[in-house]
């Protein structure tokens, strides 16, 4: 069954008459949900789109980098630093950027890509006065 979703989604990303940057109640876009599951392929295949903002937050000012990192998919938040067009610092509306996300959630894999960066903050606190290492 996961698998035919796999390829229905698959073949509408492909699809030239399908805006792949929607988002829905939440705000939440195709790449947030793929991000946030670990969709590998298709989140390839989004970030090759122009029509694609990879930044794009939704209602919680989650962003897909921000996803992937709390749910601790190392692979998919490998593919956001590549590009320029988004900010690894970006806070959600509680102040948690994708960092401290991937940190409270023990995602190792992923503070190491976000730390590969060179413009990540590594001391930004959230709205308790928590930094990542804490």
């Amino acid at each position: 069954m996961a698998q035919q979703r796999s390829c229905g989604a698959l073949r509408m990303v492909m699809r030239n008459d399908v805006n792949p940057d929607k988002p829905d109640r939440q705000g939440r876009t195709p790449l947030s949900w793929t991000s946030m599951s670990g969709h590998e392929g298709i989140v390839r295949m989004l970030l090759e789109r122009n029509d694609v903002n990879p930044g794009k937050p939704d209602k919680d000012q989650r962003t897909p980098l921000s996803w992937a990192s709390r749910n601790g998919h190392e692979g998919v938040a490998r593919m956001f630093p590549e590009r320029n067009d988004v900010n690894p610092n970006k806070e959600d509306k509680w102040c948690r950027t994708p960092l401290s996300r991937a940190g409270e959630s023990g995602h190792e894999g992923v503070v190491r890509v976000l730390l590969e960066r060179n413009d990540v903050d590594t001391d930004k606190p959230d709205k308790l006065c928590l930094t990542p290492l804490s």
